[in-house]
């Protein structure tokens, strides 16, 4: 074989390689997990957290949640991983995060004006409740709900509604991020590590 058949060979080799090199790489996350590790993490009086889900999606309309790029459920876990925190590792207690409901609903309306463009109607819920079991099996505990909906147009493309319903999910998360805190060091702060919250009940 001649020197350019050579060089011509090795060259479509290259090409072929790097194709199959770009085809390997993973596309990179088009949407960011939210995060709450910005903030001191909740310490609880407890030797371990455990955090469990007895939602189960159904993957049939109205139920839409499975379509979220990041689902509330996703949310919900790395948020009990990023602010809850056992710092109590010689004692006899555990909590447990359980997240009961992370379900979102799709609805179309139909417009009541001429002109107007039909719309599709979003409730996203969040509920969890939060358990600190002594070793007798008694235990004390808090809940929320949290939700948030959201209109758009029926005819938005899929680009921009993963755009909206990653906003409506990090939103939510921020509200449930605060409350939940509120409800902690209410209901529970006496299994808060350094708490100086006072309640009158």
């Amino acid at each position: 074989m001649s020197k350019f058949y050579k060089f011509l060979a090795f060259g479509l080799f290259l090409l072929i390689g790097a194709c199959a090199s770009q085809k390997e790489t993973a596309e990179p996350r088009r949407y960011v997990e939210p995060r709450f590790n910005q903030k001191a993490p909740i310490g609880l009086l407890v030797n371990k957290v455990d955090i469990t889900s007895e939602f189960t999606p159904s993957f049939t309309r109205p139920n839409v949640e499975h379509l979220f790029p990041i689902s509330l459920e996703r949310a919900a876990r790395i948020w009990a991983t990023d602010r809850l925190e056992a710092a109590d590792f010689g004692s006899s207690r555990t909590a447990e995060f359980i997240i009961k409901d992370a379900s979102v609903t799709e609805q179309e309306e139909k417009a009541q004006e001429l002109f107007r463009k039909d719309m599709l109607r979003y409730r996203a819920t969040l509920t969890v409740v939060l358990k600190v079991i002594e070793a007798n099996g008694s235990t004390a505990q808090t809940s929320i709900e949290a939700w948030r909906e959201l209109g758009i147009p029926v005819d938005t493309s899929i680009d921009q509604k993963e755009k909206y319903w990653n906003e409506m999910v990090q939103n939510l998360m921020a509200d449930f991020d605060t409350r939940m805190q509120q409800n902690i060091n209410q209901y529970l702060n006496m299994y808060v590590k350094d708490s100086t919250s006072i309640f009158e009940y």
